[in-house]
């Protein structure tokens, strides 16, 4: 879906709303990615692996790294790398994870973007981490 904005100096961009690159994800009632003109906001991922459709085991190790490769897929989709992405928006299950989220986030994100990261009580799916990202294009 394409929708035509105007800039404060009246110059004409658009927004294109993506549907999932996944089979399985065709039908979700939101975008996978939002694109402008500049930048790429990527829907929030959750450590589903998407070839199975189950949460992967392995506690909150094996689950950030499933959510960062889900998300390095969908950058790659649209022809991005995390090298690009600018802004992390991290939701955990649970704070105390944080260490163990962060042993594995940092060996990703190495140009280290801006990020937020807060608990909160439930997560989709029986997560314990969602992670949205903005990239740059």
């Amino acid at each position: 879906m394409f929708t035509n904005f105007l800039t404060c100096e009246g110059k004409k961009f658009e927004i294109i709303f993506h549907q999932s690159h996944e089979p399985s994800r065709v039908n979700v009632p939101f975008s996978d990615a939002v694109e402008t003109e500049e930048l790429l906001f990527l829907t929030g991922q959750i450590g589903k692996n998407h070839k199975t459709g189950e949460l992967v085991s392995g506690g909150i190790e094996a689950e950030t790294k499933q959510v960062i490769e889900n998300i390095k897929d969908v950058l790659e989709y649209h022809n991005l790398s995390l090298d690009e992405v600018v802004k992390c928006t991290v939701i955990l299950k649970n704070i105390d994870d944080f260490k163990a989220f962060n042993a594995v986030y940092t060996t990703y994100f190495t140009k280290k973007p801006a990020r937020t990261t807060y608990a909160a009580s439930g997560l989709a799916g029986g997560a314990s981490i969602e992670i949205d990202v903005i990239a740059a294009k």
